[in-house]
């Protein structure tokens, strides 16, 4: 494997339409998935939440091609969450590759002069013939019985979408031409930008050395008292390198570094190696991005206990990033929150 590379830090900014789509290889936040292979989609079974059962929302997908890999020319991971109240609380993330010579996609680099906006912009059958939900954008199986047009990953979802306005349009000669109605079920839409972290950050704060603190609280007689101190000091330590670390560009919405060490947002529930499950191939799983608490911004999710909230979430994948000969790989993703209470790394 080779040596993990330069961070890049993730930005999030207004994109016009076009260059959210597949054919252009996006990383993006919210919105519909712009998938990247076309076939072997996860289904709705693999995008319900694990804890309350509902359709998952996507949250984000990162463009993440591996050099010197022939099979992995194109690769993405592609970001999934509960935005459920009061449950809020599942994520799953698959991860997807292409070589550069597919079925899918042409083997030139896609086009930057740009594109038309004009028209619908949600592709709702894919090359394959596969349908996608209306409402969210993911493989739908299902079928509106009326009209047999509609297509959605759940009863849930085609009970949303027949509520706000396919109850009318079923009727018609021509039930999809018909813009699709803010569901208010995607999260709104942005580019990922990426640009490298410098490689000297200065510190926002100066940091006595955390051998010292641990030093001198153990001349602390009382034994309650001492533990206290540790771990007072240890959380502290710990927020403040998160701060320093991200004092320079306080926007980064993700930091991507492939087989680095993420940076924790508390000293709680910080996995071990055994709370990473290893992939099916038999492979270890290493970190490769992590979402960052300021994305939350972005999200409009101000609704504390009511809406997605995270610390951080830090995704980690295949070290091999084999090729099971199925379509999406499922990956796992690790939550850490800032309140004190620990919370169970998440799927699967």
């Amino acid at each position: 494997m080779a040596a993990p590379g330069p961070v890049e830090l993730g930005f999030a900014e207004e994109a016009p339409a076009w260059r959210l789509r597949s054919e252009q290889f996006p990383s993006k936040v919210g919105g519909r998935p712009a998938w990247l292979g076309l076939a072997g989609l996860p289904g709705p079974g693999g995008l319900a939440c694990a804890r309350c059962g509902r359709p998952l929302a996507f949250l984000l997908q990162v463009y993440a091609p591996l050099p010197g890999r022939d099979d992995a020319f194109h690769r993405s991971l592609f970001l999934f969450c509960c935005r459920e109240p009061p449950c809020c609380a599942g994520l799953r993330v698959f991860r997807n590759q292409l070589p550069r010579k597919n079925v899918f996609y042409s083997y030139e680099p896609p086009s930057e002069t740009g594109g038309s906006d004009s028209g619908e912009c949600a592709c709702l059958q894919l090359k394959t013939g596969a349908h996608l939900c209306r409402v969210c954008g993911c493989l739908g199986p299902k079928a509106c019985s009326r009209c047999k047009q509609a297509h959605y990953c759940s009863k849930e979802h085609q009970t949303l979408d027949w509520r706000l306005g396919h109850k009318q349009a079923c009727e018609q000669s021509d039930p999809l031409n018909q813009t699709i109605p803010d569901h208010n079920f995607l999260f709104p839409e942005f580019e990922i930008v990426t640009e490298a972290e410098d490689e000297i950050i200065p510190e926002a704060v100066e940091m006595e050395d955390y051998s010292d603190v641990t030093e001198s609280m153990g001349r602390i007689p009382e034994e309650e008292l001492e533990s206290m101190a540790k771990h007072e000091s240890k959380e502290d330590h710990i927020f403040q390198k998160f701060k320093s670390k991200i004092a320079l560009e306080p926007e980064q919405i993700l930091r991507y570094g492939r087989g680095i060490k993420p940076i924790w947002i508390s000293g709680e529930n910080i996995p071990h190696e055994k709370d990473i499950p290893d992939c099916p191939c038999g492979a270890k799983r290493i970190f490769e991005f992590q979402v960052m608490p300021q994305l939350l911004n972005h999200l409009k999710a101000d609704r504390l206990g009511r809406s997605v909230d995270w610390g951080i979430l830090a995704v980690f994948t295949c070290a091999e990033s084999c090729d099971l000969g199925i379509g999406y790989t499922e990956e796992f993703v690790w939550k850490q929150d800032v309140t004190d209470t620990p919370e169970q790394g998440l799927n699967p």
